[in-house]
């Protein structure tokens, strides 16, 4: 384990020591930093979502900016705009929240489909375009969305467009009563010990997270597990052909862009457990993730109760991951 990886994996321990519960959440987020790619959070309130992407950004001197969407946003309010000056006889741009590293779009299916097309082109492009003028975002940047599966009355629901650009949707469970006891003592600590401050301080820098970046994307990932991954996204365009009681309950698959994120996300999960190789149980681990927000399911499945969850957990079964 070289030097990067290391700091990579202490990230991950520090980021450990200031949440508790939410363990996978602390995984994926991780591996979206570490692919560049951007993660999408669903979960009740008070899960700590908003804290653990907020400890993200410190532990890595990241800047920040949290964006509460809402149905009277606009596009401007996320991209910035023109200023004109009356002084100087001219216009000078001024930049909106998503000129950060990292960007906390809370409750992103609040937000009108304009809004929502310029947080696209950010998400895919890494830029934006005010008035003609394309800008480019930092170098770092990611954007980690939330959304809440209640109160859905209002909202606008994330085109199948929008929701391709993320690499991961994680869904957040309530924590375990071992896990929440620990969260209300965490709470109630009056001080914070030295050895916990120093720990808290933040271990790498973006500098750090780019170079990891460049080293992700050179762990190994066998011809064996490259199968594995082709033949497991184009089985969601066609589940009947593993199952036969899975006839016409897709109306649309997986795209090629899941296969990438799979193989990346897995190549991440990999180097965040010290290793420059992939294993089977790094793909079987992420595919739910990867894959949960990309399948789109019919009527059909609806009435028989069938979510993308069970479909993607009877494909891993059927496929081979040796």
């Amino acid at each position: 384990m070289d030097s990067i990886q290391r700091r990579m994996v202490e990230l991950r321990s520090s980021l450990a020591r200031r949440i508790v519960g939410q363990q996978p959440l602390l995984d994926r987020m991780v591996v979206a930093l570490l692919t560049g790619g951007h993660l999408l959070v669903e979960g009740l309130p008070g899960l700590a979502k908003t804290t653990a992407v907020k400890a993200l950004a410190h532990a890595v001197h990241a800047s920040f900016q949290r964006v509460q969407f809402t149905p009277d946003l606009l596009p401007g309010d996320i991209t910035g705009g023109d200023v004109f000056l009356p002084a100087e006889g001219r216009s000078r741009f001024v930049a909106g929240p998503l000129f950060h590293d990292i960007v906390l779009a809370d409750e992103i299916n609040r937000a009108p489909a304009k809004v929502q097309s310029a947080l696209l082109e950010a998400m895919q492009e890494r830029q934006v375009t005010v008035g003609g003028t394309t800008h480019a975002l930092p170098p770092l940047f990611l954007v980690m969305a939330t959304q809440n599966p209640l109160e859905q009355s209002g909202t606008y629901p994330l085109p199948e467009a929008q929701l391709d650009r993320f690499l991961l949707h994680v869904v957040l469970d309530y924590p375990s009563e071992a896990q929440e006891r620990s969260i209300l003592d965490k709470d109630l600590a009056d001080a914070v010990s030295a050895r916990e401050r120093a720990a808290a301080q933040p271990p790498v820098d973006a500098a750090t997270v780019l170079e990891a970046r460049a080293e992700v994307r050179c762990v190994h990932l066998a011809e064996s597990l490259r199968d594995a991954i082709v033949t497991l996204v184009r089985a969601t365009r066609d589940p009947e052909r593993h199952d036969a009681s899975r006839v016409g309950l897709v109306a649309a698959g997986a795209s090629p862009r899941a296969m990438l994120a799979l193989a990346h996300a897995a190549q991440a999960l990999a180097y965040l457990r010290g290793r420059d190789y992939v294993i089977p149980d790094d793909i079987v681990e992420l595919a739910p993730d990867v894959l949960r927000h990309r399948i789109v399911l019919n009527l059909e499945a609806e009435l028989r109760g069938v979510d993308a969850d069970a479909l993607i957990g009877q494909l891993l079964q059927r496929c081979s991951f040796d």
